[in-house]
């Protein structure tokens, strides 16, 4: 039987295939206020990709001279084999390459999140967390369209799933227990998300995906709130036992993730469509990702596995048990200091000013992040 880690009546679960207990006279009178403000707010942060008052994925961008991204956006170059061995417009290529298939985990990531919102909506049993789950569905869908276009716009298709993600998001997606569903996909999928896409705003070359990075922090931002929600509720209440089964899990995703995410063996077909052999530069990489090097790219506050941290330790995840796990490559205590405020807040309220001008004609917005943050209060 499955044990499920829940706290709070609105995170009350069944069994994907109980139906009968979707349908019980009782359970229509039952719905949490906690997620209210968030599901109202979704009017003041709507786009839509098809629609190019929102975004023209038509606009050009010289992909066969310019790069996407910054050279530093790629570890392998940061490597002497990789760096001799590139040069001119195939560095170039190589660049635009290494964010193709960045881009297309992230589009990867977006089906997963459409995927596991959806099975959320199969077992939550409570009507708010139903519908606010439901929304995210909707809202996955428009990204995973919005990703889709921009990769078609720039190479054609995206590029395969790699192992570690495929196995982690699908781990995630079938899994019967609500907090791996919660905790690994509104915490640690999103809080690496909104690392990535606030770096790929502010350092992209190409204004089309800076603006694509803004429209979908506009949502995900709210997602990681309803992630926060559930933490707020749930985990001070857990048992010893409770809390160490999710913490746990949390640090085996994060120590995957970060060991792996960016591995060589990932990208093997990427390495050898430039002559590369992929061991030769896993070889390479553990030569020059140190932990020293790992602990100096986290001091960035848009280092996506800084923003990892930050949201699981913010969430009272991570106690003396499991702190050097991390502590090995942030100070912890100055990650707690900086509070709540995530990475990519200040960009996703602008984002919503864009689109309430667009939307409404407004100039201000009428619901705030930081509402948002509070819903649950």
């Amino acid at each position: 039987m499955v044990r499920q880690i829940t706290k709070d009546d609105m995170y009350d679960a069944v069994a994907p295939d109980d139906f009968a207990s979707m349908i019980e006279v009782d359970r229509y009178g039952a719905r949490a206020s906690a997620f209210n403000k968030i599901i109202a707010a979704t009017h003041d942060h709507f786009w839509d990709p098809l629609d190019k008052k929102y975004i023209d994925f038509d606009e050009p961008f010289d992909i066969e001279n310019t790069p996407l991204i910054p050279e530093d956006f790629v570890p392998a170059l940061q490597t002497k084999l990789v760096d001799e061995h590139l040069k001119g417009k195939e560095r170039t290529r190589f660049i635009n390459e290494v964010a193709r298939w960045q881009l297309s985990a992230i589009l990867h990531g977006e089906q997963g999140a459409l995927s596991l919102s959806a099975s959320l909506v199969h077992v939550l049993r409570d009507q708010g967390a139903q519908e606010y789950a439901a929304n995210q569905a909707r809202e996955e869908a428009r990204h995973v369209t919005a990703f889709s276009k921009y990769i078609e716009s720039r190479w054609g298709s995206p590029l395969p799933c790699g192992p570690t993600l495929k196995n982690l998001l699908t781990e995630m997606v079938n899994a019967p227990e609500v907090y791996k569903k919660i905790v690994g996909m509104q915490m640690l999928v999103e809080g690496l998300a909104m690392g990535a896409f606030a770096t790929f705003f502010k350092e992209s070359n190409d204004p089309v995906m800076r603006h694509l990075m803004q429209l979908v922090m506009t949502d995900e931002a709210f997602h990681h709130k309803f992630g926060k929600i559930w933490a707020d509720r749930t985990v001070p209440h857990l048992t010893e036992d409770e809390h160490n089964i999710v913490e746990d899990w949390a640090a085996e995703c994060f120590q995957t993730l970060l060991f792996n995410l960016v591995n060589p063996e990932q990208m093997k077909e990427l390495y050898a469509d430039f002559g590369l052999d992929w061991e030769e530069v896993m070889a390479a990489f553990l030569e020059a990702a140190t932990d020293d090097e790992r602990r100096q790219r986290m001091e960035e506050s848009t280092d996506i596995f800084r923003v990892l941290i930050k949201t699981l330790l913010n969430a009272g995840i991570i106690t003396d048990r499991t702190k050097d796990v991390y502590a090995t490559y942030v100070n912890m205590e100055e990650l707690k200091s900086e509070g709540d405020v995530m990475v990519g807040d200040a960009i996703a309220e602008e984002g919503i000013v864009f689109l309430q001008k667009v939307n409404f004609g407004k100039d201000d917005t009428s619901y705030s992040l930081a509402q948002a943050a509070t819903a649950a209060e």
